[in-house]
């Protein structure tokens, strides 16, 4: 294998080639950073941030691989990934993990000392969060832990601790991810049963849309106490009623329950986190 075919492997092992993931971790963490800072944040920690999630998502894209390398391959989504086909050895991946959780956790030392132990705990979460699959039918709602953990650790960046406002954005974040990440789900749904994963598609059963619904209403309410704690105007209002657009939109997409609308559904998730991120910052700067 050429250094050039290596490196392309590399990179889709970590997910470079596909940023939805990365996109959905950052929307939550720059709302995190604006409210925090009531507006504009201190630049140093906005692009610590910004780096923390790139490198964090790869972390996370490789870990779960190396977790699910024996099963994967059984999987119409996963038979191509990068340790499955052998481009990449458990022994190369591993090796990438640890050098860019090093690169993360050498992020956080130009912050605070809270910031470097809310670190630690989600370097943890994201080792734990793939063998969940085997543990629990609600990995989603685990992943929603990790995924949501770089809130209080932006407030902690920004201001030195983590107030209940915080916590608010954290719970519509789980919520959030809890609804979209059952919708990744149920495109996986008929080979995860084959193959012994577990997840809430597969937990919820035929009332899956109904679940994603209440997680959506439920994500709704912690976005408004967020900005109700934060004394939020009218843009990030209507930022709310888009949210709401668009989660009735991948209701739509989902309730055929076929793989390629849910996969859709899922990507279409990014649009309503951007379309938050942006009517926070209107609400700051108009």
């Amino acid at each position: 294998m050429s250094v050039k075919q290596k490196l392309n492997a590399y990179a889709r092992l970590m997910r470079i080639d596909r940023p939805i993931g990365t996109l959905l971790l950052l929307w939550p963490c720059l709302m995190a950073l604006i409210l925090a800072a009531q507006g504009m944040p201190d630049i140093k920690v906005l692009i610590i941030f910004v780096c923390g999630v790139v490198v964090m998502r790869a972390c996370g894209c490789i870990i779960n691989d190396y977790a699910d390398r024996k099963l994967d391959a059984h999987v119409e989504r996963t038979q191509m990934r990068p340790l499955v086909s052998g481009e990449v050895s458990v022994k190369e991946a591993l090796s990438l993990f640890v050098i860019l959780g090093l690169v993360a956790f050498s992020l956080v030392l130009f912050l605070n000392t809270l910031v470097v132990k809310l670190s630690v705990v989600g370097i943890i979460l994201t080792i734990l969060y793939p063998f969940m699959k085997r543990v629990t039918n609600m990995p989603q709602m685990f992943l929603g832990i990790v995924w949501s953990w770089s809130i209080p650790m932006a407030y902690a960046a920004q201001l030195g601790y983590v107030p209940v406002e915080a916590w608010w954005l954290f719970a519509a974040n789980w919520c959030w991810t809890v609804a979209y990440d059952t919708m990744y789900a149920m495109v996986d749904r008929d080979d995860d049963l084959k193959v012994g994963i577990k997840s809430t598609a597969i937990l919820f059963g035929q009332y899956d849309r109904q679940w994603i619904g209440l997680f959506q209403l439920a994500a709704l309410g912690c976005f408004m106490m967020a900005g109700w704690s934060a004394e939020r105007g009218l843009f990030y209002a209507l930022g709310l009623v888009t949210f709401v657009a668009f989660s009735s939109y991948q209701q739509w997409l989902i309730y055929g329950r076929e793989r390629a609308p849910c996969f859709k559904a899922f990507l279409n998730n990014n649009w309503a986190g951007f379309a938050l991120f942006v009517a926070l910052s209107a609400d700051y700067y108009m």
